[in-house]
């Protein structure tokens, strides 16, 4: 087997690891195994060029690439994104069941769900309400009267 295909292999294998991992480390090797592997397509070129290529090429994309990813694909706290129940703040939804400050929360359907609601400003809010998601505590959705447009 030629170097070069001992490198495509590595390369693939490598992005496959990536999948189960997190932080586009494995990424990073695997693009200099790709550098290496083009380079041992030269006839002329050693296992010692190629691994300084695999090493330099790797180091060059923790630096210049790596960054770059991890900001565009992170998720989780610090990250701008919303996910799971916390990404009902700012939806609208309709008042499907009462909801009377101080007595007792209501009922809101929301994208197809029905969350339990309370009115974030104290008001009553009668089914049929168009409201719009303040906040969520917990299981609960913090709502406001939906402003007329």
């Amino acid at each position: 087997m030629s170097d070069w295909q001992v490198w495509l292999i590595a390369g693939v294998l490598l992005l496959v690891a990536e999948m189960f991992t997190p932080g586009f480390w494995l990424a990073c090797l695997a693009i200099g195994a790709f550098a290496a592997g083009l380079v041992g397509l030269i006839p002329v070129v050693g296992t010692t060029i190629e691994t300084v290529v695999f090493a330099a090429t790797s180091l060059l994309s923790m630096v210049g690439i790596r960054p770059a990813l991890a900001r565009r694909f992170r998720l989780g706290v610090g990250s701008g994104v919303r996910t799971n129940v916390d990404a009902l703040a700012g939806k609208t939804g309709v008042v499907t069941e009462r909801i009377a400050p101080g007595v007792r929360p209501g009922r809101v359907l929301v994208e197809g769900e029905n969350w339990r609601g309370a009115s974030v400003d104290g008001v009553v809010l009668e089914p049929g309400t168009r409201v719009m998601v303040v906040q969520v505590d917990g299981t609960t959705l913090m709502v406001e009267r939906e402003p007329e447009s």
